[in-house]
């Protein structure tokens, strides 16, 4: 396996077969395994056991990597997600946490089980009704409230989500700081800006649960004949069947869960495009169907918008050394993000 990222460790199937015993015992076997792709952070393998059950191996940065303030134990933030949205809202389709480990010898996995259907990237064929399915399951996680704003388990937060956002934003900044990363502004001027919007970001008062990270290759869609037994390893798009459209099956990487406003959430799903210029996109439409009232995108929701759209542009920025990306070997995402962030910071700016 190439490893791309820094952060990711370099597995075997033998040291995949380790984790498994250490997750089911000593009779715990794996029949086949192999990497899959698509992610950045962790290592991630699927594993097909003995017994005939398909799992996910997901295994975290050993401790001696550089990573970013806000990934701090980001695995057993994925099994709390995980475990909390299949209790509180068990019709999103996530996966079952089968082990949660951590062994001095091993460092730290996940095991979860195996979602069938394939990322809506990897579609052939329209996947709309899948989109409006995904805006349908985030309206309802939304339903889900926090004891504060911000990331859980005493990690960065606040009373407030104005005081949670400021904070979330001066780690990153302080991260690019650490990793000597010149971004396209001061960070005073970042700091500023988030600071003069204080009052309407306190306008949300309720810490919503949001995934934050619902980009299309975390989202999964199968149609009728899609199931676990599709070989998790295989390399053909799925492709509709006879009976019509393909449907969300499957929500995954919740690690980076954080509790907030569910303005964030229409970020990531419209990557690099803005949601209040798409009105009847099929996610969006979802959404506004489930919680029975209209997106209404005022200027202060586009201002908030930009504001998590500039978050989400600055952490793709920031997190770039720590994952091999340099401007010699993908100089198309540093010009694509500095682009984006001038566009929030004028956004922003303009009120």
């Amino acid at each position: 396996m190439s490893i791309l990222s820094p952060t990711q460790r370099l597995l075997s199937p033998g040291g995949v077969a380790e984790f498994v015993r250490a997750s089911f015992g000593p009779d715990g076997r794996v029949r086949d395994c192999g990497p899959l792709t698509g992610g950045g952070f962790a290592a991630v393998w699927w594993v097909r056991l003995d017994d005939g059950r398909d799992v996910v191996l997901k295994v975290a940065p050993l401790p001696s990597v550089r990573l970013l303030r806000y990934e701090t134990d980001l695995l057993a933030a994925e099994a709390r997600y995980f475990r909390l949205v299949a209790e509180h809202a068990p019709r999103v389709p996530v996966p079952p946490v089968l082990h949660h480990g951590r062994d001095p010898h091993l460092g730290e996995w996940l095991v979860t089980g195996w979602l069938p259907g394939r990322a809506l990237p990897d579609l052939d064929g329209d996947d709309s009704a899948a989109r409006y399915d995904f805006g349908v399951a985030m309206a309802t996680l939304h339903r889900i409230t926090g004891d504060r704003f911000g990331y859980d388990a005493d990690r960065t937060g606040g009373a407030t989500w104005s005081a949670a956002f400021a904070a979330i934003i001066d780690d990153l900044l302080a991260d690019a700081a650490d990793w000597d990363i010149t971004l396209p502004t001061p960070s005073q001027r970042i700091r500023a800006l988030v600071a003069r919007h204080a009052d309407l970001l306190d306008q949300v008062r309720r810490p919503a649960l949001l995934h934050f990270d619902g980009w299309d290759g975390n989202v999964l869609a199968a149609t009728g004949r899609s199931g676990p037994a599709a070989a998790p390893d295989g390399d053909v798009p799925a492709a509709p069947d006879d009976t019509g459209a393909y449907r969300m099956c499957g929500l995954v990487d919740g690690e980076r869960f954080l509790y907030g406003d569910p303005l964030l959430d229409l970020v990531s799903p419209l990557l690099f495009r803005r949601a209040e210029d798409e009105p009847e996109h099929p996610f969006l439409r979802g959404y506004a169907d489930t919680t029975g009232m209209p997106l209404v995108f005022d200027d202060g929701a586009r201002r908030r918008l930009a504001l998590y759209r500039m978050h989400l542009h600055l952490l793709m920025t920031v997190e770039m050394p720590s994952r091999g990306i340099t401007p010699d070997n993908d100089p198309g995402r540093h010009t694509l993000l500095a682009k984006l962030l001038d566009r929030d910071l004028a956004d922003l700016s303009g009120h």
